[in-house]
């Protein structure tokens, strides 16, 4: 594999968990978010168990292999930052989310949520020097702007970010916690066997999010019909979306990672359109193209 593969990981990432946002809203009607999010996780620890058990294992790690130097062993120290990755971006955020989710608009959690890649580019530069040139800051002011619209669709009087306050805090402070979540699975990214990292951050997160749950007294109910959209989502959008992020991670840095998921809004937004019928206005289309050519431009020798 060559380096452009870390591109292509990234993108593909952020497809696979657009598609996820869409199966998601389909459960999220009869089941609480919370419950979503630990059984999403925790069924993509199991799939991803069972492709590391089974011969697809070595088909997947071939895919998985590149030119860049990995480590085979995974160290005590590996696991204490596998274990700060579960806390802040499989725990904390998304109990910070949620929380705040329930005490502001729909229209600020979607244009605030995108601070986390704004997050990550900071603590990337600041604390592991990675390096962007000129044309990577256009492609990334390039994403920004799209992100900006696509999520708004324009509609910026719709905005409240002074009347539900705090509800805007919490979500920006989880963004603050999976921006550190990416820059420490740039650590994580370095080893062999992604598949291994991948899946004990999934079924670790999982756990937690359930035991959380449990702890809330939040019902576990689950519909029968919710069981194929929750094992297609946690299987593809959070299990491989995961692996694919921590290979992208590996090749071209959590910046340019991070920065590029964000295309997940707009995939997610097609999707939506697709299968639920939501509204896709000329404005997302044009944010879209944006985005579009911030990934080019970033990409671009």
């Amino acid at each position: 594999m060559t380096h452009h593969w870390g591109y292509m990981a990234a993108i593909s990432s952020a497809l696979l968990f657009g598609i996820g946002a869409t199966l998601n809203k389909i459960v999220l009607a009869d089941v609480h978010p919370t419950v979503v999010a630990g059984l999403i996780y925790l069924f993509a620890g199991l799939a991803l168990s069972i492709v590391r058990l089974s011969p697809l294992r070595n088909r997947v790690m071939a895919v998985l292999a590149t030119p860049t130097k990995t480590e085979a062993r995974i160290s005590r120290k590996d696991f204490g930052i596998l274990a700060l990755v579960v806390l802040s971006g499989s725990t904390i955020a998304p109990f910070l989310f949620l929380n705040g989710l329930n005490q502001t608009t729909a229209i600020n959690a979607s244009l605030l949520q995108n601070t986390e890649s704004l997050f990550t580019v900071l603590m990337a530069f600041l604390f592991l020097k990675e390096k962007a040139y000129r044309k990577d800051w256009v492609g990334i002011l390039f994403l920004f702007v799209g992100v900006l619209f696509l999520t708004t669709n324009g509609e910026f009087y719709l905005l409240t970010l002074t009347q539900s306050f705090f509800g805007n805090v919490l979500i920006v402070i989880a963004c603050v916690f999976w921006g550190i979540d990416n820059n420490l699975s740039r650590f994580l990214s370095k080893k062999e066997d992604l598949i291994l990292i991948t899946t004990l951050k999934c079924l670790a997160g999982g756990t937690a999010l359930l035991l959380l749950s449990l702890a809330l007294g939040l019902p576990l109910q689950i519909p029968l019909f919710a069981f194929p959209y929750l094992l297609s989502a946690g299987a593809f959008s959070i299990g491989f979306s995961i692996l694919l992020f921590l290979l992208g991670l590996r090749e071209i840095g959590a910046m340019k990672t991070s920065v590029i998921f964000s295309t997940s809004s707009l995939f997610g937004a097609a999707f939506a359109f697709a299968m639920l019928r939501e509204d896709f206005s000329f404005i997302q289309l044009l944010a879209g193209f944006v985005m579009s050519l911030g990934v080019y431009v970033i990409y671009k020798k």
